[in-house]
């Protein structure tokens, strides 16, 4: 689901992926990082460029009227972080389906129910550990998922969904060459059936390529909806979007979208004196942000980007941050020079936490830090992935500002996404259609 870099190892991956399993946890390999500084730069292959740049752009917002308030989201009581790191952990069978699916999270309603979003435009319901037999939404006809990274990408229930029953997707449109669309729908008088007449487009972003799309949506502690978008694919970012910050590619926006036709600008956005700047950016410097989460509890932000051909990297951005950081893409790729390849300028970068090399795997798949109350011994673990290879990490920051990070869990699944439930427990989802619960080892 991430890069077409490599097209035709990826064609082969999801050609396998339906018939992926799960194999023994790994003996776990752990690596120790100082607290974030900026190191010297090292030096990798020459970028190649295009010599087209057009100007991608999505659609302005109407000058916004007064911010609303932002609504709080719950957070379950503080749980001491265990001193065990790192962590054993297995992955259960939970559900399947005969089809590609991509997301996995909750409405936050008290009703316990999971919704699984599927790649070709549908979302379906897991009550009681079954999937109903009929979709809660099913918009295939206006979604373009015949590419490997296109698709229903994302779901995101708003924080006051039991209210006004309205929620969110990001999809690549049928319309141009597969837009990013943002769309807000509601919930129709039957709980577990959305109004598919209500949709309503808020947002719009060109894209001059079928790969990159980025995809998450996810409400952040604030109340406000954070979307992570690509660079507009091809390879090496040819268009210069990551870095542009007239283009909504390559970036992490930030909107309002509670009380509002479309959306408005939230007024502490980093950018939003400026005229020469698209307001809605947050953050930018992404490649391709496939998955992002919030830390329920603290409110710090993880990031999982996509990298080139060398280094995959999780980008870290605190809860008291103000934004406006710059991660680095496509001068860096992870903490090295990627343009120019020797001798670049990493003055005002955000480096990665973490990164690991393509002798590891190709995708990163980002996850979620763990704050469930099964396995209390999982608790502040940041879990992620890797999509080519199956490999599960878990990492954590430690007093000291320092991370610890190792790989503990190999699999033989096509990774694309892990979910959150209501309760804070974490799934993994094999993209051809396997949902698994991630579970601690009890012998620690």
């Amino acid at each position: 689901m991430h890069r077409l870099a490599l097209p035709s190892l990826l064609i082969f991956l999801l050609l396998l992926a339906a018939c992926a399993g799960v194999s023994s946890p790994a003996a776990p390999i752990e690596v120790i990082t100082p607290p974030v500084t900026t190191p010297e730069p090292a030096a990798t292959s020459t970028p190649i460029r295009a010599a087209a740049t057009p100007e991608m752009l999505g659609e302005t917002p109407e000058t916004p009227g007064p911010t609303p308030l932002p609504i709080a989201t719950s957070a379950p009581e503080p749980t001491p972080i265990p001193s065990i790191f790192p962590p054993s952990i297995s992955l259960e069978p939970f559900v399947s389906v005969p089809r590609q699916i991509t997301y996995l999270t909750h409405a936050g309603d008290g009703s316990g129910r999971i919704f699984l979003v599927e790649k070709t435009g549908r979302v379906s319901i897991i009550a009681d550990g079954r999937v109903l037999d009929n979709p809660f939404l099913d918009i295939s006809d206006v979604v373009a998922s015949k590419s490997s990274e296109q698709g229903l990408l994302s779901i995101a229930f708003a924080p006051d969904y039991e209210q006004n029953g309205e929620f969110y997707v990001n999809y690549t449109s049928r319309t141009g060459d597969g837009d990013t669309t943002i769309a807000r729908y509601r919930v129709s008088d039957d709980p577990n059936v959305a109004d598919t007449s209500s949709g309503q487009v808020i947002l719009t972003i060109d894209q001059p390529a079928a790969n990159h799309n980025g995809g998450q949506l996810q409400f952040g502690p604030d109340g406000y909806l954070y979307i992570g978008t690509g660079d507009g694919g091809n390879a090496n970012d040819p268009w210069d979007n990551a870095e542009n910050l007239g283009a909504l590619l390559g970036k992490m926006l930030r909107i309002v979208v509670s009380g509002q036709e479309a959306y408005a600008i939230p007024h502490d956005n980093p950018f939003i004196e400026r005229n020469d700047v698209r307001a809605e950016i947050w953050a930018y410097g992404l490649r391709n942000p496939w998955r992002f989460s919030f830390d329920r509890l603290i409110g710090d932000l993880y990031i999982a980007d996509v990298g080139q051909n060398k280094w995959e990297e999780v980008d870290y951005q605190p809860a008291q941050s103000s934004g406006g950081e710059h991660y680095g893409w496509d001068t860096t790729e992870g903490t090295h020079c990627f343009e120019p390849a020797d001798g670049c300028d990493t003055a005002g970068i955000t480096m990665p936490v973490v990164e690991y090399g393509h002798d590891q795997g190709c995708s990163i798949t980002g996850g979620y830090i763990y704050r469930g109350q099964d396995y209390p011994q999982l608790t502040g673990v940041y879990f992620y992935a890797d999509y080519c290879t199956g490999f599960v990490w878990a990492l954590r920051r430690g007093d000291d500002g320092g991370w610890r990070n190792a790989r503990v869990f190999a699999s033989d699944l096509n990774i694309a996404s892990f979910g959150e439930d209501e309760m804070g427990e974490l799934y993994v989802l094999d993209l051809g259609g396997a949902v698994h619960r991630l579970a601690a080892v009890n012998d620690q």
